[in-house]
Parts: C-alpha cells; structure tokens; sequence
C-alpha cells in the first residue's frame, strides 16, 4: 500500500514525498514493532496444530486478534494526537513537516485495522492457509489503489486523499480476515470472548520479537534521521529507496513465512529431521530469490526513480543509491529465511539479543555517513553491513541445535 502511495504522492511533489517519507517511517515503526501478532501467533498456532491440538490453536488466534485491538487502539490514539510533536523528532522543514502531520493523523487511525490483520494472517499462516491472506490482500491493495487516486487527484485532497484510501483499505482487509478466524474458532469450540490472562500470556510470548523488531527499526530511524540532515531531495529518496526495499524485503520474505509455518509444524510433531532438511532447502531458495530481485533491480535502477518523482534532484540521488540496494539482495534472501525459521521455533530470545549486537555495528556506520556527508549511496552502504551481520548471526545459531526444541509449546 505504501508503494502505491509513494507513487502517487510522488508527482504531488518533493515536499509531499518528504512528508511522505515521515509519517510513512512512523506508522512502519509501530506496526513493525508489533509483527509478533503475526510471527508469534504463527509459530504458536503450527505447534498446535502439529501436536493436533486445534481447539488450543484457535483459542490462541483468538488472544492474539483481542491483544491486536487492545494495542492498535492505544497506537492510534498516540500518532493521531501526538502527530506534530511525533514530526518534530525528526527535525525536517516546516512545509514538510506541515504535510507529514496531515497524513499521519489520518493514517494512524488505519492502525489497529492493521494490527488485527497482523493477528489474523499469523493464526491463519499457522493453520497452513497462505492463499487467503493472498486473496484478501490483493484486494485491499487494489482498493486501495482506487481510492488513492479517486481521493488524491479526483476529489482534490492531495496528502490526506491517500491516507484516507489506505485507511478505509486496511479496515476492510481486517474485517474480513478477523471474520474468518472468528468462523474457526467456532468450528473448534474456542471460546470467542476476550481473556485477560490469555492476553496477556499473547503479550509475554512476543515480548522478545518486539525488541528483536525494535533493533530493525531502530536501524531504519537512524538512516531516516541521516537522510533527513541531507535535504528535503535526499529524504524524499529515502523514501523510495526504504519502500522499494520493503517492497523486495516482503517479496523474499514469502519463503520465511514459510519457513515460520513449516518450522513450527515440524517442530510441534517432534520432527527435526525434517526441520533441518526443510531449512537448508528454504536458504537455496532465499538465495536463487535474492539473486532474482538483484537483477531485477540492477536491470531497473535507471527507470524506477521516474516512475516516483519529477525532482530531478530526487531522481539523482535514488539512482546509485538502488545498485547498492541491489547487491544487498542476496544476503537479504538468506538473512530472512533464516530469520523465519527461527521465529517458527519460537527463539525469539536470540534474535532478541543477535539484533541489540547487530545494531550497535550499524550505528557507526550510519552516523559516519551522517558526519561525512557521503550522500544517501554510502547510507545504504552502510546498511549492507547491517544486513551482512545479520546473516553472520543468524547462520552462527542455525548451524546449532539448540533452536531445535519440540513439543506443542516452545518454553521461553
């Protein structure tokens, strides 16, 4: 949805896509930092399920889709108030500034919708059902589509049309999505009312995979923070290149999912044999798939930065920027794969602790880029050491056994 709105802000102008740019890291932050609802409810749910215990796999659902409420309501309130003083963290123009907090106040209250498809796409992977989260979100995104440019050009409301057609998309996605779990747990006799203690044992299991996320994240910020003391035209690039790259990232990712819902199926039957041989045949597949979406961008570079921004100024910067994006694919395809198969075995602690170390290598880099003024290319050279610790770390645990816990539930 952000890609789709990044392209058609982009040709409101500059300023609009540095604003853009803002909100957009905002609400990622928060919904990034809340994807155990999606991850931890996976893993949980395909344990169940392996170990055949349907009931206790959809009352799991159940907890986590209430939690994703509870916390989406508390988000929203939060960005949609807190929207100008939010902004000013990042030190951008006031013109920028002035366009960010207009679409982050509308665009925040699209939160808990998206948290509860979080939620609900997570009990739904766990439960090996991929094709309707597909569906479903294939149509959301057309929607959301539509509406952005029936919004944004059609009825003239510019910024705000776009976050008002993500907004109204992401309510209808989560409607949906939330009804089918609902019909599930009816079949298997789960008790539909929210439980507290359930709730909050949901909130316990992700604990770890929040600060896992929040070392992502916070590597994210750092570069939108540099890239914003770079200029409104270096900002408004970040902002492509960081969509781009999240685009590609969830592409790959579909093989982590996998390995999230697969692991914790095997592992729940108590087949690590299995495990392992599912595991080294998803790192191929991560790589053949990074070796793809490299060439794809190699073989793109020159042509995308148009396709978002008339700034001639933006498109110069986007330019070098996406052949470094390019040759960090490769190590991306096996750094997710990896990272979804242990998140489907439920070691959440690790990558807890694996992601504060990786982070604090990153850190320098971005600021020496910052200091330097080296321009946005030498930022995402940066985060290419980002990513190669990541894979330094993530195949250091895989090559152990001690992820390799069975059972219906994974003590943590």
């Amino acid at each position: 949805m952000l890609l789709v709105d990044t392209a058609i802000v982009g040709h409101l102008g500059t300023t609009s896509l540095a604003g853009l740019a803002i909100a957009a890291t905002v609400l990622q932050t928060v919904v990034g930092l809340c994807v155990f609802l999606a991850y931890g409810t996976t893993a949980s749910v395909g344990r169940h399920l392996g170990a055949g215990d349907l009931r206790g796999a959809m009352a799991t659902g159940m907890n986590g889709i209430w939690l994703a409420l509870v916390l989406g309501g508390a988000a929203a309130f939060a960005c949609s108030a807190g929207a100008p003083a939010i902004t000013s963290w990042f030190g951008p123009s006031a013109p920028v500034a002035s366009a960010a907090v207009s679409y982050l106040a509308v665009a925040a209250l699209g939160i808990p919708a998206m948290l509860v498809v979080l939620a609900a796409t997570g009990v739904l992977r766990g439960l090996q059902n991929l094709r309707t989260p597909l569906v479903v979100m294939i149509v959301a995104n057309v929607l959301n589509a539509v509406l952005s440019m029936l919004l944004v050009y059609g009825a003239g409301l510019g910024l705000v049309g776009a976050a008002i057609g993500t907004t109204i998309a992401q309510w209808a996605a989560a409607a949906y999505l939330a009804l089918v779990v609902v019909r599930g747990a009816r079949a298997h006799h789960a008790d539909l009312r929210p439980h507290r203690a359930g709730i909050a044992e949901a909130a316990r299991a992700g604990s770890a995979l929040v600060l896992r996320t929040l070392t992502l994240r916070a590597a994210l910020l750092i570069a939108i923070l540099v890239a914003t003391s770079q200029g409104d035209a270096a900002l408004a690039a970040q902002q492509i290149a960081v969509t781009l790259v999240s685009t590609l990232a969830f592409a790959l990712d579909a093989i982590a999912i996998a390995g999230q819902a697969l692991t914790s199926r095997s592992l729940g039957a108590g087949d690590i044999a299995g495990t392992r041989a599912t595991t080294r045949r998803m790192i191929g597949w991560g790589l053949v798939s990074g070796v793809v979406a490299a060439a794809l961008l190699l073989a793109l570079h020159t042509v995308l930065p148009s396709w978002f921004s008339s700034d001639e100024a933006v498109r110069d910067a986007l330019v070098p920027a996406l052949i470094v994006v390019a040759l960090i694919q490769p190590a991306s395809g096996i750094v997710f794969v990896l990272d979804g198969v242990l998140i489907g075995a439920g070691d959440g602690a690790y990558l807890a602790k694996a992601g504060v170390v990786v982070l604090v290598a990153y850190a320098p880099l971005a600021l020496l880029v910052a200091v330097t003024g080296a321009g946005l290319a030498w930022l995402w050279v940066a985060y290419g050491g980002f990513i190669l610790a990541r894979m330094a770390t993530l195949m250091l645990r895989e090559r152990s056994d001690a992820w390799l816990v069975t059972g219906a539930s994974k003590a943590r």
